[in-house]
């Protein structure tokens, strides 16, 4: 197999999930030496909070990559500082208090905010953790998916008239309830940032992880230029079915292929990516799946998703990709 370059394009916890799982493989793999992993992160549910700036995906991946030893441990909660802040917020009626954090969490959110002030990109600032957390020793790097700010907005019809609300707060606060559309604030001056393109163009292998492909992997492909990008690359392009055919979806997964009136099978969401994808992996319940309006070769892992093993489920992945040939 030898040494590669991965490019995930992710979004949510199920990706930084995958991208965690891939990385585990690839280090108890001895062909795999040398292989290097570059994610390019969704920032469609990134929001301006109490004054700082939040990038969910970015956190949530550079969080299930890092090495936490030395001086690179996480910030926790400890019994010297049990209250979390958001118990702090509440108390002092700051709003909103919908957004569930933590004081590690908000660690983060303050360094970022305050290089982002100092005029730092947020492709430098995403750098910057990701080294301070040894994702650079790991030879992975974070990407944003644009350094210009995007935010995603459910529309939701009321009694009157309709009113837009973040999707941070249609799932923490609403509990995802049925939207009419989605608006993505900022994707008209929106550009990938930089490296984006080459990490798709350059890669070996590009996957696309069990993500939300509304509210995840949607937006980045949204993003100008990312998916003519995927769509040319010569590397193969394998991506995980989010959904079973015999395990709900989530909820807030539902609600948003709902809202695009995309059913939630295995069949349907690969018709989203039907112009990039070489692969799809699904699960053993769906292995009757076969492409549709598409090229796809359609490959059932061997366990179903809700008990496999992620660094399993990236390897199924990765082997489906190096049994493709080249485009």
């Amino acid at each position: 197999m030898g040494a590669m370059r991965i490019t995930v394009i992710s979004g949510g916890e199920p990706g930084a999930r995958f991208t965690r799982g891939l990385l585990e493989h690839r280090d108890r793999t001895p062909e795999l030496a040398g292989t290097t992993v570059t994610v390019i992160a969704s920032t469609g549910d990134d929001i301006s909070l109490w004054g700082l700036r939040l990038c969910p995906d970015i956190d949530r991946l550079v969080e299930a990559l890092a090495v936490t030893t030395g001086s690179g441990d996480p910030v926790t909660d400890t019994a010297d500082a049990p209250r979390t802040v958001a118990a702090v917020l509440a108390d002092l009626g700051l709003e909103p208090q919908w957004l569930p954090v933590t004081n590690a969490e908000l660690a983060t959110h303050v360094a970022r905010t305050a290089w982002l002030s100092r005029g730092e990109t947020l492709s430098e600032v995403t750098a910057r953790l990701a080294e301070r957390r040894g994702l650079t020793d790991r030879a992975v790097r974070i990407l944003p998916m644009s350094d210009v700010p995007v935010e995603t907005h459910a529309v939701l019809d009321g009694d009157e008239d309709q009113r837009a609300v973040h999707v941070q707060q249609w799932r923490h606060e609403l509990g995802s309830p049925e939207a009419t559309r989605f608006v993505i604030a900022g994707m008209d001056r929106a550009t990938p940032a930089p490296e984006v393109l080459d990490a798709i163009r350059g890669a070996d292998v590009v996957l696309l992880p069990p993500s939300d492909p509304v509210l995840g992997l949607g937006i980045v492909l949204g993003v100008p230029g990312v998916r003519d990008a995927v769509r040319g690359t010569s590397a193969p392009v394998v991506g995980v079915s989010p959904v079973a055919a015999d395990t709900p979806a989530p909820e807030a997964l539902a609600a948003s292929l709902a809202t695009v009136d995309v059913e939630a099978t295995a069949g349907a969401v690969a018709g989203l990516y039907r112009d990039v994808l070489d692969g799809w992996l699904v699960d053993p319940a769906d292995a009757g799946t076969r492409a549709t309006g598409g090229r796809w070769q359609v490959t059932a892992h061997s366990a179903p998703f809700a008990s496999a093993d992620p660094a399993d489920v990236a390897a199924s992945a990765l082997a489906l990709a190096t049994s493709l040939r080249p485009r």
